[in-house]
């Protein structure tokens, strides 16, 4: 058994594709109708094969509940793991991110927290 996709609540389906793809630089898997909504996975361009992120709307009210309470408390919806931090960092933060955390020495890893404009907090983290 293995993770095939895993999911973040998003408040706009489109403006989450454009972060994530544009800023972040995942690249768009797959875009298909569904419903009133859309099947919209992002993929890391360094495993494309790899775990796919589905851009998941928060329409039902338990997704919006959870999602809100999540971010209110600080607490990352996922977590992204990167091969230099502090260069992941200031790129981030040289297209505008807002951290909530910077990159801090957490006993064996390193973490940074930012927002990703779509309800989110989302951790990177460096082991």
């Amino acid at each position: 058994m293995r993770i095939y996709i895993t999911s973040v609540f998003v408040k706009d389906q489109a403006k989450a594709l454009q972060f994530y793809t544009e800023v972040l630089g995942f690249e768009k898997k797959m875009d298909l109708p569904a419903g009133d909504f859309r099947w919209l996975t992002v993929v890391s361009p360094e495993d494309a094969g790899g775990i796919d992120l589905l851009l998941e709307p928060n329409h039902h009210p338990a997704a919006k509940q959870y999602q809100e309470s999540i971010y209110r408390d600080g607490i990352p919806a996922t977590s992204f793991a990167v091969d230099d931090i502090d260069t992941e960092y200031e790129r981030l933060a040289s297209l505008g991110v807002r951290f909530q955390t910077k990159p801090t020495n957490m006993g064996g890893s390193m973490v940074a927290v930012f927002d990703d404009t779509c309800g989110n907090m989302i951790q990177l983290v460096q082991a």
